[in-house]
């Protein structure tokens, strides 16, 4: 099958209880559903920024001057970002801006109890 390439799912993780972002050694599936108690898995968007640094779901990025949180879409489904200071601000984020973007955080670890 020459079209089909598979590709590797990696997560990342918000530690719900320790408030802390971490890789896992281990998901639970249960009936192909991925989880993990106590946590927020976030996947991996196959996309790194301009310093080589792999974006995951809910990272926060800069590009040009706003900030911006990487989700993801189901119309069409794909991955999104959102400006963080106007919410309404949603659009595609193509494979080819990321190179353009800066990582800065995740969006669970700017958050205050």
């Amino acid at each position: 099958m020459e079209f089909y390439t598979p590709r590797k799912l990696k997560f990342k993780a918000w530690n719900v209880e320790s408030r802390l972002l971490m890789r896992l050694n281990a998901i639970d599936c249960v009936k192909g559903e991925l989880m993990k108690k106590g946590h927020i898995l976030l996947q991996y968007t196959e996309m790194t920024d301009k310093q080589g640094e792999e974006l995951y779901e809910m990272d926060v990025v800069l590009l040009a001057v706003d900030k911006f949180v990487i989700t993801w879409g189901h119309n069409p489904a794909g991955w999104y970002i959102t400006k963080l200071a106007d919410p309404q601000v949603r659009q595609i984020f193509p494979r080819e801006h990321a190179h353009t973007t800066i990582r800065l955080c995740n969006y669970f670890e700017t958050q205050r109890e």
